[in-house]
């Protein structure tokens, strides 16, 4: 299941208010922001998972996707200016 990150009702973020120990059953309360990279669209996520698997060669990501080197070039660029955008 993917871990929403947007709410459904006024399209603005959500934080995280608790999380709880699968093994011994503690919880945490709290009003804790998304780490910058979880606030991303699944997509950008998978992009930069793609790149740090390909050890940021934007040729072979390009390659693997099919897509023209400018193209995937500009694929990170426009992620580089909504991470900015972000913090």
């Amino acid at each position: 299941m993917k871990l929403p990150i947007i709410c459904p009702s006024c399209e603005n973020a959500l934080n995280v208010s608790q999380m709880k120990c699968n093994h011994c059953e503690t919880e945490v309360n709290g009003n804790y922001e998304l780490p910058l990279y979880l606030k991303l669209s699944r997509e950008d996520q998978d992009f930069i998972l793609d790149f740090f698997l390909t050890s940021g060669s934007i040729k072979e990501m390009a390659s693997k996707a099919g897509n023209s080197y400018p193209t995937m070039r500009n694929k990170m660029d426009d992620l580089i200016e909504k991470i900015k955008n972000l913090k």
